[in-house]
Parts: structure tokens; C-alpha cells; sequence
């Protein structure tokens, strides 16, 4: 079979070069993508020569799951992808550790870690069982640093794993909001240079809502003692995470009790924390193995319609493809080598597998719903709570074929239902399997309807959504300068030109409020058995006041967790690597017979200032006119970022006011600043930022445009989205979106 039959498209063939597919010891590919999919189907497949199958059955069984996968209608996570049939043969994604309050405990959990992480997963971490800061350790009578002083030692052992180069470590640091440490934990990632291979997330307990609730005080115990030691206001507290995570995105929140409330093996331990993206609450030394069905692939057609026409839900193919996936998920834990001996056994004790989704918003696009309308919500309940029925009707008939999870009796299904999983659903992060499978991640709406792609020569591309791409094409208003524009933002709201309908459909993740993030999270929570993997996207200008909405919708409507992102609140200098370039641009020697002498400063001088989010960090740029209406002077203020950065643009601010001084003319001079490009660029009001030096060149630009011509918006929209820095593999631009950041042109993921 040919590659091309695979319907691969390009982005896709080149993520699958730099992290899936086998090389050789000189780094070159030797697999194709179909034998990559071949090489998984078969080896996941022989799981079922355990339960009597023959030969000729199992091989049967392979060439099925091999044509669902191939035809991209279901992918595995990606350490299935990457070491099935391979001699690593780690096929888990997530994966929870304890860390007890003990010193042996805490370095084992370390060295633990760094061998899942070697094997391509990523892990959670509880520190709500160690004692405080300050508090007495008892061997020595000395002083206990604290949970957050050990997270900095597991984030270094993560920076030092590489993982061969295909996956990065990634962790959860979870704690209790009754832990005596906790203030210092909300603030624990104010420096954006510390815990950078963590997520964090705050465990808020019934009792802490229901005081938050009454504007009550709760308290703090000290896990060694067991023993409440101070109280705190549960709002001061509240307000405190959520003034973070309005500041960064973090922490985001778990509400505990509630995953315990739903832990389906109560008998077998205590939940503490999640998998890094926060979907997958685990018990300690548990593993889980994602997948997740493309809904795009899902729908109906009607014979000899447009594509603009309505199609349906294909509930058949659904339903298939549904059990297809369990059954192939549940043979993923006996053909798995788990990288401790531990960790096999519980993951066999409760056989949890998470069958997830991608391609949500293109099936919405399909049926021609909205994704920010409550049809789209009623939808996701439809589908998600078939594919949650489906799913576990799978499980039980394996259950009648193979038996129940050992750790049935007890569990929820105890004396109820034969049930081979003790879950079965999960929606997890699908960026790089969204980007092979050609659809839209997970739960999320879509990204951009075009965007900028740089390939690997440095070449900008301009890539449009498909599905608008043949609806543009069908109407006739395909044009490559109308898709150089929609790049610009992302977003279509604020152009005329296309019908409102089409706008309505195809909105993008900024186009949407945040309480239809949420609701859209709700919705699919409702029907899944562990959690939901979803950014809820702020503009810039939200307010704390918008996120703690958001964070009590939540509760209130049954979610199990919230991660929150408001555009240009992160600086993601860990996506960066090496220093900035400093570029600069020679002034020309002036003439000794020619001397220019700089204009003196006026007594009053008027001007304005201008925020521009660049790769550095936020940027004020001052640009001051004297009485004649000239431009005289420009000064910078680099907000936080500091340092090299900083001191840069006051050079050039110094420099520009010289030659606003010398009568140098204004373009002449954003011609040297603009274009000029370093590391790190990042997306503001007006398209692309490429360096401190760009958004200085184009402040200048905005400024003289809206003194001679208006406001300088060439559309009513509503402004580029907000990317987060730049790969460090590709340059390419990195969203932020499922709790992670990813980059959509090389695959490049900060978490596992």
C-alpha cells in the first residue's frame, strides 16, 4: 500500500518523521508511516493470543485495527505510536507516583520519574503528604524545607532527561488547599524561570468550597501531625489562586473531593493527583493508555450534497469504531512493559483505559452547528454519552470473554455490572495525534481558520482549515490575499466580506466567551469516567473577576478540574533555547564637515504609549512629538522581563530619539528596526512580532498611522491571536490549548 493512500498530509508525514517513526543509528527514517501503523497494530493485536485466539484470528484482529488506525478514524497516545513492536515497549502516556514524608520515599519517587520519563510518560505528583516549612524533622531535629523546595529537585532531574529527543518530561505537582504551605505554593511559578517541567494545580476540598461559600475560614493541618495549626479565609485564599492564574495560568484548580466521589476503586486507595494535563486522576503507582476516536470521520453525507449541506452523526460507524478501541486499549495493558514492576501490577489490578476524542469542532462544523451555541452543547452530551454506553457495553463483553478487572469486587461495579476497565473514558490532549489525524484537537474549538506555517527552510506558508478552504472554494471567495489577512488573526468575526453564517460556524477559540469554554467542558464531563483535557481562553483584557466566574461555573456544573489562559499572561521562556541574537544596525559616520546637531528638548512635549506583547515579555513604547508636530523622542519599558532585553530597548529608545533629533525621517528608520527577528517571536494587535526591535519599528508605525490616517485597523476584527514564544525546535509559532503548549507546525510538545 502506498504511503499517499494513507491520506497523510504533509505536516503530518513530517511530525511522523521527527517523533514516530524508527531511524537508524544515523538518525535516518527506515519505517514508513504504514508500517509504523502496521508494526502497532500487530504487536497491540497479539495480546490476544492470552485468551485462546488462533493465530489467524489475531491476525484478523491486527488487519482491523490496522485500518482503523490508518484510516485515521482512532489513534493511540503517543508512546504507543512511537515503542510499540519496539524493544522500549513502554505504551503508557500518564502515570502517578506517591511521595510519602520520608526521605527515602522522595528520591525514590525522583529516580522513579526520571525512568518514566525516559520511557516517553509523564507523571503526577501529590506533596500534600509532606510536612510544612519550618516544620521539626524528627531523625534530626532539624527543620523541614517544605514541599517546594523537593519540586525543584524533581524539575531538575526532568530538565535533565531528554527522553532521546521525541518526547519531553513532563509533571503534575499537586497540593492540598488545607496544606500549611500552600500560599507559597500558589505563588510557587510567579518566576517564570522556576519549576518550568511542572504544571501545578491547587487540590480545593468540599470543605474549603463550602467555606468559600459562606465567607467562612478553614483550616490547615499538618499532614505529619494530623493536627489543624492555623486558619485561613477560604476567599483570601480563592482570590489568591485566582489572581495567579489570571497573572500565568497557573495554577489551575482539581476539586479532590470530587474525583474521589467518582474514584471507581475506593477499596484499592485514595486518589492525590492527576496525570500532567489533569485529566487522568490516578491512583499511586496506576498508569493509564489514552486514545482517542476522530469525530471528523464520524459523520454521515448526504449523496450529491455541497459541502455546506447538514450531515449527521454516523452513530454506526460511531459504535464500531467505539468498541474496536476498547478492545484495543484493553490489549495495550498486557502487551505493555511497564517501566517498574509496580506499576504493571496496578495498572492490571484496574485495567483503566481512557477512550477520548478528537475533531470535535470539524464534526460541528460538519453538522453545521456552532461550537459557542447550546445545540453544540446538547450535542456533546448526545455524542460523548453514546461513546461513554458504547465503551463500557465493550468492556463488559470482554469482561464476559476475559474477566473482570481483578480489583472488581469492592469497586463501584461491584454486584452491578461485569466490567473489564475500571474506566473507560477520558478527554486527553490529541496535539500531535490531531495534527497526524488532520483534525482539530480534542474538545477544543478550532485554533485559526488560517495561520502562518514556517517550514523547515524557513519558508512561510499560509495553511487554511480544509473545511472552509472548500466552502471559500465553492463560493468563490477563495483568495490567497483574503487568506494572508484571516492569518493575520485567525479569526474571520471581522470580515465583511464573508456571509455571517459562515462566521457563525466557523468561530475560533478567542471568538468564544469564556463561560461557553466551560460549558462546552461540562458538557462532555457529564458522560466520561475521568476528566476533560481544556483551555479556557481569556482575551488580554479579562479581569480576575472573569476567571473566578469561571472556577465556581465550574463547580457548580460538575466539572472535575479548570485550566485557564488568558492571552499574553506568559512569557514560556522555557520554549526558548539559547540567547537572544543580538542584531544591531551600524549607524553610518557622519561627515566632519557635515556635523548634525541633535534639536534641544522643549519645555512640553506631548505624545502617547503603546503595548505590545513581543517574545520577551511586555513592551512599552513611548513615542513623544514636539510643538511643530515632529517626533522628538522614544523611550521603552520592558514590564517585567528585565535584564539583556531590557536594556537593549533602552538603547535603541536612545538611539531613535538621536535620530527623531537629527531630522532623520521616521521611515527611514522603522526600515532598519522592522523585520529584524530573534528567537523568540510572538503574536500582538497588528500580526506577528518578531523581535523587541520589530514591535519598536512597528509602534513607530502605529503611531504615525493614526496621527495621518485613522486607527490603522484594516478590519473590524478583534485582534491576532496570542501565541506563547516560539518553538525551540522549528521557530514555528506555539499555541496554548489543552492545558499544554504545542507547536502545530513541527509537533514540538512542553508536555508528555
Amino acid at each position: 500500500m502506498a504511503v499517499l493512500s494513507l491520506n497523510l498530509s504533509q505536516n503530518a508525514l513530517k511530525v511522523l518523521e521527527k517523533r514516530y517513526l524508527k531511524k537508524n543509528s544515523e538518525g535516518n527514517v527506515v519505517e514508513t508511516p504504514e508500517e509504523l501503523f502496521r508494526r502497532v497494530s500487530s504487536h497491540v493485536a497479539s495480546a490476544d493470543l492470552n485468551y485462546g485466539k488462533t493465530a489467524d484470528e489475531v491476525a484478523r484482529v491486527g488487519d482491523e485495527f490496522y485500518e482503523m488506525t490508518a484510516a485515521l478514524e482512532f489513534l493511540p497516545n503517543s508512546p504507543t505510536l512511537m515503542n510499540a513492536g519496539r524493544r522500549l515497549g513502554q505504551l503508557s502516556a500518564c502515570f502517578v507516583l506517591p511521595v510519602d514524608d520520608k526521605m527515602e520515599s522522595i528520591f525514590d519517587a525522583v529516580k522513579n520519574a526520571a525512568i518514566i520519563h525516559k520511557s516517553g510518560g509523564g507523571t503526577g505528583f501529590s506533596f500534600s503528604r509532606l510536612r510544612p516549612n519550618g516544620d521539626v524533622v524528627g531523625s534530626t531535629k532539624g527543620i523541614s524545607s517544605g514541599p517546594i523546595s523537593f519540586m525543584t529537585v524533581f524539575d531538575a532531574a526532568t530538565e535533565a532527561v531528554k527522553q532521546g529527543g521525541t518526547r519531553r518530561g513532563a509533571n503534575m505537582g499537586l497540593l492540598r488547599v488545607d496544606h500549611p504551605d500552600i500560599i507559597e505554593f500558589i505563588k510557587c511559578k510567579d518566576d517564570n524561570a522556576k519549576l518550568n517541567n511542572f504544571n501545578i494545580s491547587v487540590g480545593l476540598t468540599e470543605d474549603f468550597m463550602n467555606a468559600l461559600e459562606k465567607d467562612l475560614e478553614y483550616d490547615l493541618i499538618n499532614p505529619r501531625t494530623k493536627q489543624a495549626v492555623k486558619k485561613l479565609r477560604a476567599k483570601e485564599i480563592f482570590n489568591l489562586i485566582v489572581d495567579h492564574a489570571w497573572k500565568n495560568g497557573e495554577p489551575g484548580i482539581v476539586f479532590l473531593d470530587r474525583l474521589n466521589a467518582f474514584n471507581p476503586t475506593p477499596q484499592s486507595g485514595e486518589i492525590e493527583s492527576t496525570n500532567p494535563c489533569g485529566e487522568q486522576p490516578l491512583l499511586p503507582y496506576e498508569s493509564c493508555n489514552l486514545g482517542s476516536i476522530n469525530l471528523s470521520k464520524m459523520v454521515r453525507g448526504v449523496e450529491g450534497a455541497g459541502c455546506r449541506m447538514k450531515k449527521d452523526v454516523d452513530w454506526q460507524r460511531l459504535k464500531e469504531t467505539t468498541w474496536k478501541a476498547v478492545h484495543f486499549l484493553d490489549n495495550v495493558i498486557d502487551v505493555n512493559k511497564y517501566p517498574l514492576e509496580i506499576i504493571g501490577e496496578m495498572t492490571k489490578a484496574n485495567r483503566k483505559i481512557g477512550l477520548g476524542v478528537m475533531g470535535w469542532a470539524d464534526m460541528l462544523i460538519h453538522l453545521g452547528i456552532p461550537y459557542n451555541s447550546h445545540e453544540a452543547v446538547q450535542t456533546a452530551e448526545k455524542v460523548m454519552g453514546f461513546m461513554q454506553n458504547e465503551a463500557r457495553g465493550a468492556s463488559a463483553a470482554l469482561a464476559e470473554e476475559r474477566g473482570t478487572f481483578p480489583n472488581h469486587k469492592g469497586s463501584v461495579y461491584d454486584g452491578k455490572i461485569k466490567i473489564r476497565n475500571a474506566t473507560t473514558t477520558t478527554i486527553a490532549p490529541t496535539g500531535t495525534l490531531s495534527i497526524i489525524a488532520g483534525c482539530s484537537s480534542g474538545i477544543e474549538p478550532l485554533f485559526a481558520v488560517s495561520y502562518v506555517r514556517t517550514v523547515m527552510e524557513g519558508t512561510k506558508l499560509i495553511e487554511v482549515n480544509h473545511l472552509f478552504e472548500e466552502i471559500a472554494r465553492e463560493m468563490g471567495f477563495l483568495e490567497r490575499g483574503l487568506m494572508e489577512r484571516i492569518a493575520d488573526s485567525g479569526s474571520i468575526s471581522g470580515f465583511d466580506e464573508i456571509p455571517s453564517d459562515l462566521k457563525a460556524l466557523f468561530v475560533t477559540a478567542h471568538d468564544i466567551t469564556p463561560v461557553e469554554h466551560i460549558k462546552m467542558q461540562a458538557a462532555f464531563q457529564r458522560y466520561i469516567d475521568n476528566a476533560a483535557s481544556k483551555t479556557v481562553n481569556f482575551s488580554h483584557n479579562a479581569t480576575p473577576k472573569d476567571v473566578e466566574e469561571v472556577y465556581l461555573l465550574a463547580y457548580d456544573l460538575g466539572c472535575k478540574g479548570v485550566t485557564v489562559y488568558r492571552d499574553g499572561s506568559r512569557e514560556e521562556q522555557v520554549l526558548s533555547t539559547g540567547k537572544t541574537k543580538e542584531e544591531s544596525q551600524q549607524p553610518q559616520a557622519g561627515s566632519r564637515q557635515a556635523k548634525i546637531i541633535p534639536r534641544k528638548r522643549p519645555e512640553v512635549i506631548k505624545g502617547a504609549t503603546r503595548l505590545i506583547q513581543t517574545g520577551c515579555g511586555n513592551i512599552y513604547v513611548t513615542i513623544n512629538e514636539d510643538e511643530n508636530g515632529q517626533l522628538f523622542e522614544l523611550f521603552t519599558s520592558m514590564g517585567k522581563a528585565g535584564g539583556c532585553a531590557a536594556s537593549q530597548a533602552e538603547a535603541i529608545g536612545r538611539l531613535v530619539s538621536l535620530a527623531f533629533r537629527s531630522n532623520i525621517e521616521p521611515e527611514e528608520i522603522m526600515k532598519q528596526l522592522k523585520g529584524i527577528s530573534c528567537h523568540q517571536p510572538a503574536w500582538c494587535n497588528g500580526g506577528k512580532i518578531l523581535s523587541c526591535s520589530d514591535a519598536i519599528a512597528k509602534a513607530m508605525e502605529k503611531y504615525n498611522f493614526v496621527h495621518t490616517k485613522g486607527n490603522g485597523n484594516g478590519h473590524k476584527g478583534k485582534g491576532p491571536i496570542m501565541l506563547i514564544g516560539a518553538c525551540p525546535e522549528c521557530g514555528g509559532a506555539v499555541e496554548h490549548a489543552e492545558g499544554c503548549a504545542i507547536c502545530r507546525n513541527c509537533g514540538f510538545t512542553k508536555c508528555s
